[in-house]
């Protein structure tokens, strides 16, 4: 497809004359055209729902998730594969992003990178990709020969395939199992996809990794229970999360951390079923890291 027919790239009747707009004029329409992510999202729950299914059989059964992009949709990828760590307590290595260019490239753009679809299948291959893992490929235009060389990879070799895009009828679409493609319209500067697009992106991103986790046991309630204590501000939020959970006091919460190494998970359950944190550990490993499967009940509201 010609790049002025890609959604990404028609002009926004909106804004073509946004550079004579008063300043509270210019946040109101960009602030208006904003509104249409959530909806565009909206619009592709069933094909978000379908993806967060594929990649939780593939992660619970060893597997790993990888995101691969270029410009800001690579960096969109990198951002949430970083944020799952801290807030889910998983190893590093089970949600890897890939960026054209490589890791200085989330800083810097690195020209011609994202057109060489080698390289996108080199860096699967360098991280031993395989039938296991899944691959989500992020491209807002829906055309990246490096998503796309990324892509055709993970599919030669028997993984499942996910395209995230913000076009129709995309390039993207016919190298992935499954296809979300949330349509916000027209940037509101022509062709500025980290706009709507990288917002669609990000919501999209959010919903994926967010659903996983909670599948995988990551969260107990709407509570980050597998969060790591790592700063200051992490040891406040533990101690709150087994109070929330437990309705113990702040001391009681702090003796049952210090004596299972700062698991959430697992003082919650030493406290709710009275137990020492060797068998709180076993009971949740019987319950396959659900802390609702170990106590035999549902979460506090």
């Amino acid at each position: 497809m010609e790049l002025g027919k890609l959604d990404t790239e028609k002009r926004n009747s909106k804004t073509t004359h946004i550079d004579m707009m008063s300043t509270i004029d210019m946040v109101t329409v960009i602030n208006d055209e904003d509104h249409r992510c959530a909806e565009a999202v909206k619009a592709v729950l069933p094909d978000i729902a379908r993806s967060v299914d594929v990649i939780y059989d593939q992660l619970r059964n060893g597997g790993r998730l990888f995101y691969c992009g270029a410009g800001t949709s690579g960096r969109l990828g990198v951002l949430d594969a970083a944020e799952c760590p801290p807030t889910y307590g998983v190893d590093p290595g089970l949600v890897v992003a890939l960026i054209a260019g490589g890791e200085k490239a989330f800083i810097r753009a690195i020209e011609g990178a994202e057109d060489n679809k080698e390289l996108g299948a080199n860096d699967l291959k360098e991280h031993h990709f395989s039938a296991g893992d899944a691959l989500v490929g992020i491209a807002a235009s829906g055309r990246t020969p490096y998503v796309i060389g990324a892509m055709d990879f993970a599919r030669s070799v028997g993984a499942p395939v996910m395209a995230l895009t913000c076009c129709t009828d995309s390039e993207l679409s016919r190298h992935a199992d499954i296809t979300m493609a949330p349509i916000p319209g027209p940037e509101v500067i022509t062709g500025s996809s980290r706009m709507k697009s990288g917002t669609c992106q990000k919501l999209v991103l959010n919903l994926l990794s967010t659903c996983v986790m909670i599948k995988m046991g990551k969260v107990y309630g709407n509570l980050m229970v597998d969060v790591k204590a790592t700063n200051e501000k992490l040891v406040h939020r533990a101690v709150s999360i087994v109070c929330s959970s437990t309705g113990a006091t702040e001391e009681e919460a702090r003796t049952a951390l210090n004596q299972c190494g700062w698991s959430c998970k697992t003082a919650i359950v030493m406290i709710l079923l009275h137990l020492d944190a060797v068998s709180a550990g076993k009971a949740l490993e019987q319950a396959d890291g659900r802390i609702a499967a170990a106590i035999g009940g549902v979460p506090e509201a």
